[in-house]
């Protein structure tokens, strides 16, 4: 159990980039055929670019302040510790364009104060995919496989992509081994008098061992969305201020989920971003009340109080826009017929056993793709405009369709012909 009483600050950083696709496929397409099917539908320029300049302006610079928090308090009584969830795709790309990152985060891991989480290795919305969910299955032991290999370290915490959670889900996570899984803190499922900053359980009709710790949006979005807006009345946010805060909230635990490129990408450095994040651990260690710990580490030290939350099949929460649902994926005309062909690809695409085929049909999985086309108007629609590489989210259908369609025939193509082959062997047996 937990000693001195204290509140427990949980960072969590999303790591992710996804393999964007060829916006000029429909052109380029007869041009292209030389070419490796991924390389036909992926574009290796554009994400390279991307990912490089991503890597300059935030992840080696944020990697480089976090390890000498780290280092600075490691022989301490209370040391600086946070946890990660670096997808399958993006260590794909730290090892296809820049190999100093992946050293950076392995710098990190070895310090022993930063925990990796298991999550689907192509960052999909696969875990809604069936009542069996063995895709998402197959998802999340080829991340555990790539994390182990990699890094030398077996994750016992889990997130899904998105913070996606529904009891079901939470009964397959523990089937698989896991003891906590991290989530959204949604105001529906906290009624009454419970707070997102305590440990909860699913249903114990669905789990018996697994523990949930839940985001404190609230805060987590002070720093996330709020940090570099003149419009909120907290502008400008400092680490002392924001440590204020953090001290005067009560709990087990304060939650404060985010994507890693909040510093340097989504906040600019001259914001002050990495300022803040240099300053954050000292002034939180000011006070007496409060340390910092990795999400396997509180659910040891803090018996689940917050008692049961329960979110039916139906009812799937998320941690993204202000549903805080599916419908940024599934939630228009455009995602749900892209989604119902994804789907139907799987069983011809596994039939055929061709492993590149399955490695494409994976990554065009990537929640990402679906994101884009999404038609929420307002502040939603503001945010999936930012993060989209496409105008609109009718372009982002046209090119995602087109490549689909495409990969679609070859399939179909590569099935017929794999029947063919059988029947004349059939013959000849």
């Amino acid at each position: 159990m937990k000693k001195d009483n204290l509140t427990s600050v949980c960072f969590y950083f999303e790591v992710h980039q996804p393999f964007r696709l060829r916006k000029d496929f429909h052109v380029k397409r007869f041009s292209l055929l030389g070419r490796s099917l991924f390389d036909q539908y992926f574009d290796d320029d554009v994400n390279k670019a991307l990912f490089n300049r991503i890597a300059e302006k935030c992840y080696l610079p944020t990697n480089e302040i976090l390890l000498k928090k780290i280092d600075q308090f490691k022989k301490e009584r209370r040391q600086f510790k946070v946890s990660f969830g670096l997808t399958g795709l993006f260590i794909e790309q730290c090892e296809r364009y820049n190999t100093d990152l992946l050293d950076s985060f392995k710098q990190l891991v070895d310090t022993g104060c930063v925990e990796l989480l298991n999550e689907t290795y192509y960052h999909s919305i696969c875990s809604l995919y069936d009542v069996e969910r063995e895709e998402f299955i197959d998802q999340v032991a080829l991340h555990q496989q790539l994390i182990q290999d990699v890094f030398s370290y077996k994750p016992t915490a889990f997130i899904n992509t998105e913070c996606l959670y529904n009891n079901s889900i939470a009964r397959v996570v523990e089937e698989m081994g896991y003891k906590v899984i991290l989530t959204e803190g949604v105001d529906w499922v906290l009624s009454n008098w419970k707070s997102p900053n305590f440990v909860y359980k699913p249903p114990s009709n669905f789990c018996k061992r697994l523990r949930v710790l839940l985001r404190n949006y609230r805060l987590t979005d002070d720093i996330g969305f709020r940090f570099s807006s003149r419009d909120w009345a907290e502008w400008p946010l400092t680490a002392g201020k924001y440590a204020s805060w953090l001290s005067a909230t009560s709990g087990q635990c304060i939650n404060l989920f985010m994507d890693y490129e909040t510093f340097g990408e989504h906040h600019w450095t001259d914001s002050g971003i990495h300022w803040f994040l240099q300053a954050l651990p000292d002034e939180i260690f000011k006070h007496k009340s409060l340390d910092f710990a990795t999400p396997s580490e509180i659910v040891e030290e803090n018996a689940s109080i917050g008692g049961e939350i329960s979110i039916g099949d139906y009812e799937t929460i998320s941690w993204a826009d202000e549903e805080r649902s599916t419908e940024s994926w599934i939630g228009n005309w455009m995602q749900q017929e892209i989604y119902r062909e994804l789907l139907a690809l799987e069983k011809p695409v596994k039939a055929i056993a061709d492993k590149s085929l399955i490695q494409i049909w994976r990554n065009l999985q990537a929640s990402d793709h679906l994101y884009y086309l999404a038609t929420f108007g307002g502040g939603p629609g503001e945010v999936h405009s930012y993060f989209s590489p496409y105008h609109t989210p009718f372009e982002a259908y046209s090119v995602y369709v087109r490549i689909l369609a495409d990969f679609a025939r070859v399939v179909n193509e590569r099935k017929k012909k794999q029947t063919d082959e059988q029947n004349e062997l059939e013959k000849i047996s």
